[in-house]
């Protein structure tokens, strides 16, 4: 067991992804917080099979604390949250409302989005999922219309999250939607997005360079 916070992602992934690896996630919510982490990885080829033990979907992230395992990167910004105030409050009814708009960034959003971004990328961009995720969306624009945080009139973990997801280019530009458009800005211009940001991008680019030493020798 570990006695530090330890997130583990991939040793390396290819451009495409980069900078949204779930990682980023934790990252984030630990620069938020001021929580001190180390960054491990497992090897991105045969990620398949190669921490099934760790993830028993061989995906990323997962997370290490004091001996405390967790995998999925909802299940591991919870966790982060109840050891900051920074990232949801102490009160009941605030809590609640965080630990609401936390789940349903995943439930309501997050799992309409990525099967539709995914659905695009193989060339079906006006598919089943299309006027379901319009809908989300279009929610989502009212409640944020309304007001600047989702939750306890502050910015919390169910900010991070659901800026995350809809910070997806391809996403956000299914429609005029000023308002999220906004919200995405206001989220993703914190420092502890910008550091979070810039420390895995920085990580997958020496891996590029401990891959072309590897190549050349």
């Amino acid at each position: 067991m570990s006695d530090e916070l330890t997130i583990w992602t991939y040793d390396w992934v290819p451009q495409g992804p980069r900078g949204f690896v779930r990682d980023l996630r934790l990252r984030w919510a630990c620069e938020e917080a001021g929580i001190n982490y180390a960054i491990r990885t497992v090897p991105f080829d045969g990620r398949e099979t190669n921490h099934l033990a760790e993830q028993p979907f061989g995906q990323v992230p997962f997370l290490n604390d004091h001996g405390v395992e967790l995998f999925e990167s909802g299940a591991g910004l919870l966790h982060l949250a109840r050891k900051s105030d920074k990232l949801m409050p102490r009160d009941p009814a605030g809590e609640a409302e965080t630990v609401q708009w936390t789940i349903a960034a995943l439930n309501s959003v997050e799992m309409v989005t990525v099967p539709w971004w995914f659905l695009k990328l193989c060339g079906d961009e006006n598919n089943g999922l299309t006027g379901w995720m319009g809908q989300r969306l279009d929610h989502m624009e009212r409640v944020l219309s309304g007001q600047e945080w989702l939750s306890a009139g502050r910015f919390t973990v169910a900010d991070l999250l659901m800026a995350d997801v809809l910070r997806v280019s391809d996403v956000r530009a299914f429609g005029d939607r000023p308002a999220t458009e906004a919200y995405v800005a206001r989220v993703t211009g914190r420092p502890g997005f910008k550091k979070a940001h810039r420390d895995q991008i920085g990580h997958f680019e020496a891996a590029d360079r401990t891959r072309e030493k590897a190549r050349s020798t």
